[in-house]
């Protein structure tokens, strides 16, 4: 991230800033920034908490440390084999709230930029995917390792498979080799790859051009996206010519087409 913030002890896990519409949510759980059940859960419920913040117009997801994420806390899971059900209901807890976070981000009415500058693997690299946008450092490196360790990364899958092809997402998935920034992009799992320096100042340029677009029409957009990528072609054009037909309706497609028309600059209303 070209600046490494040291924690200190006091600090919540998740770090959280809000400054021109722009929610950042900082990851800052040293050493590795573990998705742990208390880390996932405080991330969900800043996400819930944005849902309806009028004042959050994007969400940036980065990270204190060099490294992004290194997946679930492989320790805290192992730990709970000792339980009377060898850890079963802890791992079905951990996750279900995995996948609910996950979801809780493509589903979220506000764009979320996932902005790497280290290492993601695992359940890191799935939450990168589950991103609408990621940009990364020319230092960032990509995995999902799990297969190394007799744990295939089954729900990463979900994620990565939605974001690259399957035979790029087989190769990551079976041999558990780490990629890097420039194959990321080429394989479609990162938007764009910047020197180390300009990751943050390139993150806000992002996130600035979107905040400043109308809430409405943004949320209609990302709704929209993601469930006509589930559609067949046929159903896909009838439910996004609806769409946009509502769409049109709104008072700010009617704002904007009309200072668009008139060469000024439109004032948003979210209606």
């Amino acid at each position: 991230m070209g600046e490494v913030h040291i924690i200190r002890k006091d600090e919540p896990i998740v770090g959280h800033e809000l400054a021109s519409g722009v929610l950042r949510l900082t990851l800052q759980n040293p050493p590795a920034n573990a998705l742990s059940l208390a880390m996932m859960r405080l991330l969900f419920d800043h996400l819930q908490a944005a849902r309806d913040d009028k004042a959050v117009r994007v969400i940036i997801i980065d990270s204190a440390q060099k490294l992004f994420s290194a997946g679930h806390d492989l320790k805290e899971l192992t730990a709970h084999r000792q339980d009377a059900d060898r850890g079963r209901a802890f791992f079905e807890e951990t996750m279900q709230l995995c996948a609910e976070l996950m979801q809780a981000i493509v589903h979220h009415p506000r764009p979320v930029i996932a902005a790497v500058g280290g290492l993601a693997t695992a359940a890191g690299c799935q939450l990168v995917a589950s991103c609408d946008l990621a940009i990364c450092s020319d230092k960032a490196t990509f995995c999902t390792p799990g297969v190394n360790i007799g744990l295939f990364c089954s729900t990463p899958m979900v994620a990565l498979s939605r974001n690259v092809s399957r035979k790029q997402a087989m190769e990551m998935l079976l041999t558990g080799e780490t990629i890097d920034a420039s194959t990321a992009r080429e394989f479609g799992l990162v938007n764009r790859v910047v020197p180390e320096e300009y990751l943050n100042p390139i993150v806000r340029k992002y996130a600035q051009a979107i905040a400043e677009k109308s809430t409405l029409t943004v949320k209609t957009g990302k709704e929209a996206f993601y469930r006509q990528a589930e559609m067949g072609l046929s159903e896909a054009y009838a439910y996004t010519a609806q769409v946009m037909v509502e769409n049109m309706l709104a008072r700010d497609a009617e704002e904007g087409i009309n200072a668009f028309i008139e060469k000024r600059k439109p004032e948003w209303t979210g209606e």
